[in-house]
């Protein structure tokens, strides 16, 4: 599978605000309820840093997914954790893309002094725990019914990755 992963830069924003909006407005992955704007998400940008990586994968030059890391918690005592999340455009799923991506995200930040990494998947998500747990990621846990969307009661696993 070819394609190009990167850092993610400003120009990005629009692309992956296309991809996010699909997901918003049609599935319970994300538990946000409205659209995001292109600048919405560049703002989210300003939390990228060595620890909070954010790339983007590109095929042809078009954006097809993103994956970052964000501070699980923020008491300082948990500084050494980070949640992640992928994304890839509807279009492009399989091809091994995600794990690419993901992959890619965890070499990032084993270069940092990160030791865990956590992944909470809304409930059911076939395609995102295999992904995980094919990078090695395990089941901790799973909160029933803690999101509501749709008219949906979403339960939520976590899965966790020791560096």
């Amino acid at each position: 599978m070819s394609g190009l992963i990167r850092h993610v830069t400003a120009a990005d924003a629009e692309a992956i605000a296309e991809i996010y909006n699909w997901y918003i407005t049609n599935t319970t992955i994300t538990f946000e309820e409205e659209p995001v704007t292109g600048d919405d998400m560049a703002a989210r940008f300003a939390r990228v840093s060595e620890e909070n990586p954010w790339l983007v994968l590109l095929e042809d030059g078009k954006l097809i997914g993103y994956a970052y890391a964000i501070d699980w918690k923020a008491r300082s005592a948990y500084r050494f954790s980070k949640e992640t999340t992928v994304y890839l455009h509807p279009k492009y799923y399989g091809g091994g893309r995600g794990t690419r991506l993901m992959q890619a995200l965890i070499d990032e930040i084993r270069k940092t002094p990160i030791h865990v990494l956590i992944a909470g998947v809304a409930l059911p998500n076939e395609a995102s725990v295999a992904l995980h747990e094919k990078l090695g990621f395990r089941k901790m846990g799973q909160f029933e019914e803690v999101g509501s969307k749709f008219g949906d009661k979403v339960d939520v696993g976590y899965w966790q990755l020791i560096l």
